[in-house]
């Protein structure tokens, strides 16, 4: 089976790039799962059309917002090394489907089941958003709470966990 490596850290602290590093040296089948939904958000935009920029096109991308464990499905037999970028839009993109913290939890484990049982090395990106402030409203403060258990879930299946610092990976796990 694959290796998994979660990838963790502030905001523009590197994650993206270190896995697109990681990915460089995962064989020549590589493929990027992107989870963002597009919107009428001109900065968002931006960011996504500077992902693609920042890709080689040797990548074969899937947009998938919702269905990341079925997109790694997907590439069972076709990829040697998958990026999800990110966990972080994934769990926000959960959050207008589910409101039970159970339905995180199984979403949760399905895909760490998914990625584990996969042949090809899974990177995958999550933002790392507990280590900050308390946030003043309920959904803030709900978001944070599932992104944070989604991550304890992925790090337990991972092989190696990485926290992102100024564009330098430290080793957790």
């Amino acid at each position: 089976m694959g290796r998994i490596t979660l990838i963790t850290g502030g905001t523009r602290s590197g994650k993206s790039a270190h896995a697109l590093n990681l990915a460089s040296h995962g064989g020549p089948r590589r493929a990027y799962v992107a989870t963002l939904e597009p919107s009428d958000d001109a900065e968002m935009h931006a960011r996504i059309a500077r992902h693609k920029e920042d890709r080689p096109p040797d990548f074969a991308t899937i947009e998938e917002p919702v269905n990341v464990a079925t997109a790694l499905e997907s590439l069972n037999g076709r990829a040697d090394v998958v990026i999800v970028d990110s966990l972080t839009l994934w769990v926000a993109n959960l959050m207008r489907i589910y409101s039970g913290e159970h339905a995180f939890r199984h979403e949760a484990s399905t895909l760490a089941h998914v990625m584990e049982k996969m042949p090809f090395d899974s990177i995958v990106v999550t933002d790392e958003v507990g280590s900050g402030i308390v946030p003043d409203n309920a959904v803030a403060r709900r978001y944070r709470d599932l992104l944070g258990l989604t991550n304890q879930r992925i790090a337990r299946s991972a092989t190696e966990v990485l926290l992102m610092i100024s564009g330098i990976p430290l080793k957790v796990k």
